[in-house]
């Protein structure tokens, strides 16, 4: 009983307690809150106070401001009113000029209307004057205006065609008893110094055979052989009845050169499969290389010519595989270097020049086959291409008359040129070029005028023009002489000169009765 009264006495005092202390802890927070919403207060009262002080401070800031660019605008503003006047003072000033300037105008146009007026009076009276002697002179001399003009220029035309015939005759008759004499004899020292062999290259080679049991060996089984062969060297090997004989056949002489030695090799091998066709072609187109350089070599130091590029040096070597109408071009290439030499030795001009230009005027017949253009324009791109001298350049470029020889050495390579490729056995041609060449000579003739016939003889080298009596005269025939070579030299290519011959008939006929 005693403990549960104890108990009990807990409990209440528990309870108690917990009121007591809720209470006090009520009273301590609402103490806390008073005191935070105090602080509170003063805090907003204090940021109050700070945010008028920097309003104020802002406010008295932006004014200040505002008076600074207030009075840079006043300056800005009288400076510029100051630049505008001084503007309209100038323009005031141009007006005024530009008024002066009108009234001057003015007055002068003024003056020259008064003087075309007083020009068409004067031109009025000129123009009545000048109809007047016109009838005047008609009504002395018959004639009209048109008639008088006429009969003025027909007498002036044969006067001049006269005085210019008899001038011509003179001059050349001049020259060629000077120039002549002294040109023949240079060209034929130089053509008794230089002796050349006769050379006549075909598109075919022909390679001996030990037997003819060599040719089913070359053909191989089902013609392997010879198709590798064809492959490899891009040309056509031709086997008929010919005996111990194959021909090879080709457009490209480098080609054909290559497939010979490779054929050459395996015949003296004696071994023919595909693998050592290929084997001896590769071969063989190192040798021709090595030969090549050492043509190329043996032609410079023939022709006397130093210090050309390694390459340029190559393609001369190529030139002994080209032939232009059955002339070897290397063998020309070093006799036109010699005439020319020559010429120039005896002339007393630039020798060096002349024999380096003759020996590389034909370089481009090198490259014709791989490039586009003639054999011309690719020499002269090769010889810029390597910086050759600027003279022996011009004197390729001119020695088929493409463009001006600069210097008298390029002219005398055109004479080497034309007197090795003009050379009786030098170079052949095909019937066909040959009958048009005489055509074209023909029909260049006949394009003239008072012309009856021509004819083309001596194998193209001399043209005989029988000219209409009635129609051309004696002074006009040296005149047409002059026109048709001319014409001939323009729109032809030939080798030599062309002699341009005029004959003219007068015939008469009377019957006795």
């Amino acid at each position: 009983m005693e403990i549960v009264i104890n108990i009990a006495i807990f409990l209440i005092s528990a309870v108690i307690f917990t009121f007591v202390g809720i209470v006090i802890r009520k009273k301590i927070a609402e103490t806390k809150m008073e005191s935070a919403e105090a602080e509170s207060k003063r805090i907003i009262e204090l940021a109050n106070k700070e945010a008028q002080n920097i309003k104020k401070e802002e406010i008295f800031k932006a004014k200040e401001e505002i008076m600074n660019s207030r009075k840079d605008f006043d300056q800005e503003v009288r400076e510029r009113r100051g630049e505008i006047q001084q503007q309209e003072r100038r323009l005031l000033q141009k007006e005024e000029n530009l008024e002066n300037k009108m009234e001057n105008l003015e007055k002068k146009e003024k003056n020259l209307s008064n003087k075309e007026q007083d020009l068409d009076k004067q031109k009025e009276q000129l123009e009545q004057l000048h109809e007047q002697a016109i009838q005047e002179l008609q009504r002395i001399s018959r004639l009209s205006v048109e008639q008088a003009k006429k009969q003025l220029l027909s007498e002036v035309e044969k006067q001049i065609t006269n005085e210019k015939a008899t001038l011509i005759r003179e001059l050349d008759q001049k020259a060629k008893e000077t120039a002549e004499k002294n040109a023949k004899e240079v060209i034929s020292y130089a053509i008794q110094k230089c002796a050349a062999d006769h050379s006549q290259e075909t598109t075919v080679s022909i390679v001996s055979l030990p037997n003819d049991d060599m040719k089913g060996r070359i053909i191989g089984r089902e013609g392997r052989n010879i198709k590798a062969l064809e492959t490899l060297t891009g040309i056509d090997l031709i086997i008929d009845d010919t005996p111990e004989a194959v021909v090879i056949s080709g457009f490209d002489p480098l080609r054909r050169e290559i497939a010979k030695m490779a054929l050459e090799k395996l015949i003296n091998d004696g071994r023919i499969h595909p693998a050592k066709i290929e084997e001896m072609v590769e071969k063989s187109r190192e040798e021709l290389e090595a030969n090549i350089k050492e043509e190329g070599e043996r032609a410079a130091l023939e022709a006397g010519v130093n210090g050309l590029h390694p390459d340029i040096i190559k393609l001369i070597g190529k030139l002994k595989y080209r032939t232009s109408y059955g002339q070897n071009v290397l063998n020309h290439s070093i006799e036109v270097s010699h005439l020319a030499r020559i010429m120039a030795e005896e002339l007393g001009l630039d020798a060096r020049i002349a024999r380096r230009a003759g020996l590389l005027h034909d370089i481009g017949k090198a490259l014709d086959h791989d490039m586009e253009g003639t054999h011309v324009e690719i020499g002269v791109e090769i010889l810029k291409k390597y910086k050759e001298n600027d003279l022996v350049i011009n004197a390729v470029q001119a020695h088929h008359g493409d463009v001006e020889p600069k210097t008298i050495e390029a002219v005398l390579v055109q004479a080497a040129d034309a007197i090795s490729a003009s050379r009786p056995g030098a170079r052949r041609e095909t019937l066909e070029a040959y009958i048009k060449r005489l055509e074209k000579l023909e029909e260049i003739a006949d394009s003239f005028e008072g012309v009856e016939k021509s004819f083309a003889i001596q194998a193209g080298r001399e043209v005989r023009i029988i000219v209409k009596p009635e129609k051309i005269t004696d002074s006009q025939m040296t005149l047409l002489a002059r026109e048709v070579a001319k014409k001939v030299e323009n729109e032809m290519e030939y080798p030599g000169q062309i002699k341009v011959n005029i004959i003219r008939e007068t015939r008469v006929i009377e019957y006795a009765k």
